[in-house]
Order: C-alpha cells, then structure tokens, then sequence
C-alpha cells in the first residue's frame, strides 16, 4: 500500500510539473505574439526593401513607447500581401506601385497614402557577360519582381525604344529568389529594389548594367495602401501612420548608419551589405518625395495599358494625397521623436 501511494504521489508530482510548464509556456507565448490590449496596433505589410524602410523604423520606435504599436509583417512575396490587404489582415500594405492600380481597378476601395523612397532600384547582370547595354541580353533572360511591378514596365519600354521586343525574355521572381538564381547561372540578369541587387554586386557575381534613376527620373518603386474604410472611420489614425512613414525616411536620411543596424536586423540582412546599398553611391535615395500624385500613377498606368497589363489607364480615386502633405518633418533627430 505503501509502495502504491508513493508511486501514485510521484505520478502527481510529474502531472502538476507538467500543467505549470503548459502554462508558463503559453503565458511566454501569449506575451511574445500579442500586444498589450491598451495600444492600438497597426499592422503593417512590407518586403524588406529600402524603399520600404518605413516599416521595420516605425516597428523599432513604437515598441516601447506609449502610443501606437505598429507591427512589420514581413512578406515572401507583393501577391500574398495585396490578398492580407483584401482580407483586412493588415492595416497598411507597403506595396510595389503598379500593383496598387491592380486592386483598384478590380474594384478595391484602397488608397495610395504615402510614397515610399526614390532611387533605390538597380539593373545588374552576370559579370561574365560584361552587359553595357539591354543589345547584350539578346536571348538572355531578366528577371523582375512580378508582373505588376514598375521594373517589369521599365524594362519592357527601354526593350521597345531598343527595338528589341521578343528578343529579351523577362521573368518573374521573388526578389529574395534573384541573387542566388544568378550567382548559379540560372539568370542572367534581374532589375528590383536594394539591397537585392548589392548583393551580387558586393559578391563579384554580377555588374551593374543601370540604376533606375538613369532610365526613369522620380521612380516609384513601392507605396503605402490602406482602405478608404479606415480612412472613413478614422482619418487621425492614418494620419499618423503617414507622419510616421515620412518622418521615419526623413530621420533615416540624417541617421542612415543607425538605419542600417536597425534594418539588418529587422531584414536578417548583414550590415556591411545594407550600408552598401544605403550609400553606393552617395546621397543617391530620395527620402523627401513621399507625396503621392496621381499624374504619376496616371502615367504609369497608360505605360501598363500600352505593354497589355490593363485594358484601360484608370486611376481616379486612388491617390489620396492629403495625409502626405499634412506631414511635418522637423525635429526628429532623435529616432524617438519620430512618433512625436
């Protein structure tokens, strides 16, 4: 009897460790994945691309402060966010330009808020096929972010004014994919967004053939989208995710060496890398021009019409313009004062 109670009382002992490390364990996961309930959080889609940097600064400075919590949301791919944007998943979809259009004209109630920053995008190519010009990738095969992208319009237009249309074969590709396509041999050449491109650049395996800047002057690469819906309900709110995507970029472009610390983490990206990408060359991205405008989304839309990515150029109510040019970026030289 004796024996019986011991084992019984062991068992006992065994099963109530068990529950109190089920708990703890679901109290560490509940404080890990969820937000204290008294901060509104906002969550916020984006790939890890400079012109997107918005997204992991405003994750880093509202984690410990006392207002909105906004939450980064790092996607795979442009396609899987737009559908957490339709879905209500996310609040802000910091998405590739062209794309945006797409939605609106399939009859999503969205808005462009916010531009993300300029000149942060680069065309390289094999360094074995020393490419000085699009003739050099005759039957060669460049790849671009998707379909629905500003680079893949870009390259299809310079494919036209080189009179090389069917000679050039261009692909789609995620852009964490590209890099190691083309360090293998399997590509030839991609176009996307930094830090992508410094990445075979800085590896030896590829040369630059152009930045954006050279073939399309103010290059929107990627933008801020949110629901006309939240817009409705709660214009102050948005406005404050504007305030602080701008003033983030603003502060990046006075503080970029602590920019960088803070994106090679948020990215899983190495420092010396991004600080590459920030700076070659110097004083390139544009963080000042995040004011949308819709003769820019006009233009590229016909661009899309013409190469048979539309049928027809709409974009009348997309661009909502007003958070933009409310914004005021003085005093933030400290990346705390960037809520302010």
């Amino acid at each position: 009897m004796l024996h019986k109670l011991t084992h019984l009382s062991k068992n006992a002992k065994i099963i109530t460790g068990a529950l109190l490390w089920f708990i703890l364990i679901t109290a560490l996961h509940f404080s890990v994945n969820f937000e204290r309930s008294e901060r509104r959080v906002i969550k916020m889609g984006y790939m890890p691309v400079i012109t997107n940097l918005a997204a992991p600064i405003l994750d880093f400075a509202s984690k410990d402060s006392n207002g909105i919590r906004y939450k980064a949301i790092k996607y795979a791919s442009f396609a899987e966010m737009a559908e957490s944007l339709r879905n209500g998943e996310i609040d802000v979809a910091f998405m590739i330009a062209p794309l945006s259009i797409v939605l609106r004209q399939q009859g999503e109630d969205v808005k462009v808020v916010y531009i993300g920053n300029r000149h942060e995008s680069t065309m390289v190519a094999r360094k074995d096929l020393k490419v000085k010009s699009l003739q050099d990738l005759i039957g060669k095969t460049i790849a671009v972010p998707m379909r629905y992208s500003g680079h893949n319009i870009s390259i299809l237009d310079l494919i036209e004014k080189e009179n090389l249309t069917g000679q050039i074969n261009v692909v789609e590709m995620n852009p964490p994919d590209m890099a190691a396509a083309l360090s293998t041999g399997s590509l030839d050449a991609y176009y996307v967004g930094e830090p992508f491109a410094a990445q075979t650049l800085m590896s030896g395996h590829s040369e630059r053939v152009f930045y954006v800047e050279e073939v399309w002057d103010k290059f929107i690469c990627n933008l801020a989208v949110v629901r006309n819906d939240l817009i409705q309900k709660e214009p102050g709110l948005v406005q404050d995710i504007v305030n602080g995507a701008a003033r983030s970029g603003m502060w990046a472009s006075k503080k970029p060496k602590e920019a960088v610390k803070i994106a090679a983490k948020y990215w899983n990206q190495p420092v010396k890398l991004l600080e590459y990408a920030f700076t070659t060359p110097a004083n390139r991205i544009l963080y000042d021009q995040y004011i949308p405008k819709e003769s820019e989304m006009l233009e590229m839309a016909e661009l899309m019409k013409k190469y048979k990515l539309l049928e027809q150029a709409d974009v009348k109510g997309l661009v909502d313009d007003k958070f933009a040019k409310s914004v005021k970026v003085e005093n933030i030289s400290d990346i705390n004062l960037i809520l302010k």
